[in-house]
């Protein structure tokens, strides 16, 4: 069972940031993990003192869930630009040890503050070509409303269904998200239509400084018609005029080489393709660093297990799909 715990740092009436506390109870009750994913947020995220304040959240956060708790304080650190991830090297001055990583770590990051013109020349060629012809085809982009979210997963299922694809992502959350209120982490919906035909639509977390893409979905006509193109060429400006975002995070590739193609050509000469560094991990007492520890190494193994079991399914299914002597 997990819990949740909003977490608001400040110093005496300013505000200095926040993070989402994930308290995960292990089994037997043997010990319990406090997880921060990509933070702990900034409220200010410049200046000269940042680096400062987010160590003391870091520092509170371990007195609080490692020390007074007896928890392990496991923190995911967002992808860097650089060699040098300055998050991951300022846990690891403090203690923290890099736990496990997830299996294709490489992140793009596009920069969106940049004008129109600057963007596009900042697009990789063959990137820039898609556009254009996409530009071309007829295609009308939206922005959508908390009731699309039926239009957006009844195009994503039917997706599901004709690619055969392992899906490893947690789908099913998303409609919980989208019914959160105004003004909370509730994430923003667009779509591509040819017609009164939709073809393409993405999910996308735009609050903080980095929004970031959590699922997308399109047709067999959006291939032909570039229509992804389009899509985040929109994206990219709507985060630019309506957001407070400085980048746009697409996430990985899970190995597929044509995704890497697609992302890598969005990035292009402004923005960074980094690894995400492994989860840190901190505990003040032994039994809960150890308890921690082997609890995500048995996910890791289940978790590839079941991949495993899920991909040689559906690539039998592909099969049977293509016939025989295929």
């Amino acid at each position: 069972m997990m819990a949740l715990e909003p977490v608001l740092f400040s110093d005496g009436d300013e505000p200095l940031g926040g993070a989402l506390v994930m308290l995960q109870r292990l089994p037997l009750g043997v010990a319990s993990v406090a997880l921060v994913k990509w933070g702990p947020f900034l409220a200010r995220t410049e200046g000269v003192d940042r680096d400062a304040v987010m160590g003391r959240m870091v520092d509170t956060l371990v007195a609080e869930y490692a020390q007074k708790r007896s928890m392990m304080v496991s923190i995911m650190p967002h992808a860097e630009a650089g060699e040098v991830n300055g998050m991951a090297e300022m846990l690891a001055a403090r203690g923290f040890k890099p736990g496990v990583g997830v299996k294709f770590p490489m992140r793009y990051v596009v920069d969106v503050s940049l004008d129109d013109d600057a963007r596009l020349a900042a697009f990789g060629q063959k990137w820039r070509y898609n556009l254009r012809k996409s530009m071309k085809a007829g295609l009308e982009f939206t922005v959508g409303t908390p009731g699309d979210i039926g239009r957006f997963m009844t195009l994503y299922q039917a997706m599901s269904e004709r690619k055969l694809f392992p899906d490893y992502s947690g789908i099913d959350t998303l409609e919980g998200l989208m019914a959160m209120p105004d003004g909370t982490a509730r994430p923003e919906l667009f779509f591509v239509s040819q017609g009164d035909k939709t073809i393409a639509g993405a999910a996308i977390f735009t609050a903080g400084r980095t929004a970031c893409y959590l699922y997308g979905a399109t047709d067999d006509a959006a291939l032909g018609l570039r229509a992804g193109y389009l899509l985040h060429w929109h994206i990219i400006r709507w985060l630019r005029d309506n957001t407070g975002a400085r980048f746009y995070d697409l996430g990985g590739t899970d190995g597929f080489a044509g995704l890497h193609q697609f992302k890598s050509g969005m990035v292009g000469d402004a923005g960074h393709i980094s690894p995400l560094p492994p989860t840190m991990n901190f505990a003040a007492h032994l039994p809960a660093y150890v308890a921690g520890t082997a609890a995500y190494k048995a996910r890791e193994l289940l978790t590839r297990s079941r991949d495993g079991v899920l991909a040689a399914r559906l690539e039998m299914q592909k099969r049977f799909r293509r016939g025989p002597g295929a």
